[in-house]
């Protein structure tokens, strides 16, 4: 209970050192007895609570399009990564040594920013994508375009997306309303989660834009424009098997542990 309810005078949280000396047991036996708990008070992490007065609606509907997608239609997971910086490194990159991890120096050039949209689509796992150097409505409203190009005609496109500021500007609600064959699900406000396509960004930065090293902005366009190509020449969908109902469970129990009230509970 000292672990969970009390902190160590000053520090922030408890060591087996500190834990140790508060409660005269040995180093280990602290080690075995937060093992045994599955308490590690040298961790933490980050978290966001969605205040969105629709959450449960948001999450029912943005759930619903992935377990029953209609049919004739298009079900896309669409948003943008913006900021991505051209980094090259002040000292050459030392490859990695048997026994010694690839280095790099912790300070870079910047040569330019760029930014990508993408729409993820949840039957076959393709993306449609397009950089663009600014991100405001007009580069969105251009993105919409290139996604109805790539579409068949026949089909209906069902987009889910974040709050996304460009989405609701009047540029765009304008263009939405030209092209009925868009319909956009909003996903909760702070639940980014939820949107597919922010998976396949997690994967981008990690196989190539965090430790990529470039000396034009040219140069991670063309980096991604091929990543891309190369994954759409063998896509793979993502399984989404949560329920809304699992979901929403899972977080009320959560919330209900930790004392947290926040309305969760889904009206039928």
């Amino acid at each position: 209970m000292a672990t969970l309810e009390t902190t160590p005078g000053k520090d922030t949280h408890w060591s087996r050192a500190s834990m140790a000396a508060r409660t005269g047991l040995s180093k280990s036996t602290i080690g075995r007895i937060w093992k045994r708990f599955d308490l590690k008070p040298h961790l933490q992490d980050s978290f966001k609570l969605s205040t969105d007065p629709l959450f449960v609606e948001k999450v029912v509907d943005v759930v619903g399009l992935y377990h029953n997608p209609p049919e004739k239609a298009v079900v896309l997971c669409v948003d943008e990564k913006s900021q991505i910086q051209a980094l090259d490194r002040s000292q050459p990159v030392l490859p990695m040594m048997p026994g010694m991890p690839e280095r790099r120096t912790h300070d870079y050039l910047r040569h330019g920013i760029t930014s990508l949209f993408a729409a993820f689509n949840i039957a076959d796992g393709s993306i449609i994508s397009q950089l663009h150097r600014r991100h405001r409505a007009i580069e969105f409203r251009k993105f919409l375009t290139a996604i109805d190009k790539a579409v068949p005609a026949g089909l209906d496109l069902h987009l889910v997306c974040d709050n996304y500021a460009n989405c609701n500007t009047p540029e765009i609600r304008t263009w939405l309303a030209r092209h009925p064959r868009f319909r956009v699900h909003f996903t909760p406000t702070g639940s980014s989660w939820m949107n597919q396509v922010e998976r396949r960004f997690g994967l981008l930065t990690d196989k190539l834009i965090r430790r990529g090293v470039h000396t034009s902005v040219q140069a991670p366009e063309h980096d991604i424009r091929d990543w891309i190509a190369t994954w759409n020449d063998n896509p793979r969908p993502f399984t989404w098997t949560k329920t809304a109902d699992e979901i929403l469970n899972a977080l009320a129990g959560y919330l209900t542990k930790i004392g947290a009230g926040h309305p969760v509970t889904r009206q039928d």
